[in-house]
């Protein structure tokens, strides 16, 4: 289930066309259907009425506002100049930059366990002052969600769109369909999670019955929000004393990101074998490969420990040096 974004510029049918094609091929593509809305919009503000994405066009919406980063410049231009490939495709003349502003390295702040714990206590602290009970639904969704999306490593768009057909309480299984690179695929359910999911499933349905939605939004007919998520995560994060001590802050994604890390630790201090779980870790997180899973394990404390146990020759090659007090 895609955002449907109402396009009325001259481009508009072009753009249409555009992202229904990248779709069709497979590809989920509502990051830059969002951005082309944008630029849709733009255009319509500045009165364009060539159907042609010039030079001077380019330049004037390339310019970065005051509170844009260069992450967000860098994905709406992106968006842009795949449009203008596309127009060049169809024989009309348009401008490719050759080189895009760099957008800065993202570091993920890494949740660790107690920062884990802080959240899940302000979240289940969450009550709603609202007498509005779409509001009071989903604070018991809330509580399910995150907790999915954690413990089944989800991606936050995979949550919210889960449809109640595709999540099996019975036998303990997921299924997302139309994920990442279009690909399908089963995810297996701790046995806590059925129950948790099964007690949510039958209480979900007799509030709403007619919804399909596993995670409904405010109106029971769509589901909630990606951004409603990235919204509450915030919310319930800030709301943390944890969250007065850093300068990076978490995101949704970190909660996939920490269920990652938290996997490969315990089959390291286990002494599973890596190269052998590897890539059944990367089906179960939609990945192309391990190469793609390796890269959510990053230097953390608890990595060093396990290797430190682990390797037997370091203090021989090595060796301890001893300081003398003078």
């Amino acid at each position: 289930m895609h955002k449907v974004y109402k396009y009325n510029s001259c481009f508009s049918e072009l753009i249409t066309q555009y992202i229904s094609e990248r779709r069709n091929s497979g590809f989920m593509f509502d990051n830059p259907a969002y951005w082309l809305y944008r630029f849709d919009q733009y255009c319509l503000d500045n009165k364009i009425q060539e159907v042609s994405i010039s030079k001077k066009l380019y330049q004037e919406w390339a310019s970065i506002s005051a509170s844009e980063t260069k992450v967000t410049q860098n994905n709406r231009l992106q968006a842009l100049r795949g449009f203008s490939v596309y127009l060049n495709t169809l024989g009309i003349i348009s401008y490719i930059p050759s080189v895009l502003p760099k957008a800065e390295k993202n570091v993920p702040y890494l949740m660790e366990d107690t920062d884990i714990l802080a959240f899940f206590e302000q979240l289940d602290r969450y009550n709603p002052h609202s007498t509005v009970n779409s509001f009071k639904r989903m604070a018991t969704e809330y509580k399910v969600l995150f907790r999915v999306i954690y413990c089944c490593g989800l991606r936050n768009n995979e949550a919210c769109s889960l449809k109640i057909k595709n999540v099996d309480t019975v036998h303990g299984v997921i299924t997302i369909i139309h994920s990442k690179g279009d690909k399908d695929r089963a995810v297996c359910l701790s046995e806590d999670v059925r129950e948790l999911c099964s007690q949510y499933k039958a209480w979900l349905v007799s509030l709403c019955p007619t919804s399909e939605w596993f995670f409904p939004g405010k109106y029971p007919e769509q589901h909630i929000p990606k951004t409603s998520v990235d919204r509450k995560f915030n919310e319930f994060w800030n709301a943390t004393e944890l969250s007065k001590q850093t300068d990076k802050k978490p995101t949704v994604h970190s909660l996939r990101h920490a269920y990652v890390t938290k996997r490969m630790n315990l089959w390291m201090k286990s002494d599973t074998d890596l190269k052998v779980m590897m890539p059944y870790l990367s089906r179960y997180l939609g990945h192309k490969g391990p190469v793609e899973t390796y890269y959510y394990y990053h230097q953390v404390q608890e990595i060093f420990e396990t290797i430190r146990r682990k390797d037997k020759i370091s203090s021989r090659v090595i060796p301890e040096v001893r300081y003398e007090k003078d």
